[in-house]
C-alpha cells in the first residue's frame, strides 16, 4: 500500500507533508507534489500534516480521485526529490479550497 497526493494539492503545495516523511518519498513538480509509491512505507504522517486533506491511502481514495494513483506513479519517475523544502507558492491560500483543478495539472505524454 501507499499514500497518494490528490487534486486538492494542485497549485497550493503547502508542503507541510514533506518534512516529517521518514523516507523522503515526495517528489516536486512545478505546481504539484507526488508520492513515490516505490518508497512510501505507508506511515500516514504526511496525510495527518496536509492542511488541505489532499493525501489518502490508496485503498481509501475517493472514487473521483482514483486516477491520481497512476498520476503519482508517473510523475514520481520524472519529478525531482522534494527533500529540500522550498517555500510554498505565494498563491497557496487562494488555491487551497478551489475544486476541479485537475485540468491545470500538466502531464507529460508518456513516462
Amino acid at each position: 500500500m501507499t499514500f497518494v497526493v490528490t487534486e486538492p494539492c494542485i497549485k497550493c503545495t503547502y508542503k507541510h507533508c514533506i518534512d516529517p516523511c521518514p523516507v523522503d518519498c515526495f517528489r516536486e513538480g512545478p505546481d504539484f507534489l507526488v508520492i513515490d509509491p516505490e518508497m512510501c512505507i505507508d506511515c500516514n504522517v504526511c496525510a495527518t500534516e496536509c492542511p488541505v486533506k489532499a493525501i489518502y491511502q490508496d485503498k481509501e481514495l475517493p472514487d473521483d480521485q482514483l486516477e491520481f494513483i497512476e498520476i503519482n506513479r508517473r510523475l514520481a519517475r520524472i519529478y525531482p526529490s522534494a527533500t529540500n523544502v522550498k517555500v510554498a507558492s505565494a498563491e497557496k491560500d487562494e488555491w487551497a479550497n478551489v475544486r476541479d483543478k485537475r485540468h491545470l495539472l500538466e502531464l507529460p505524454e508518456s513516462t
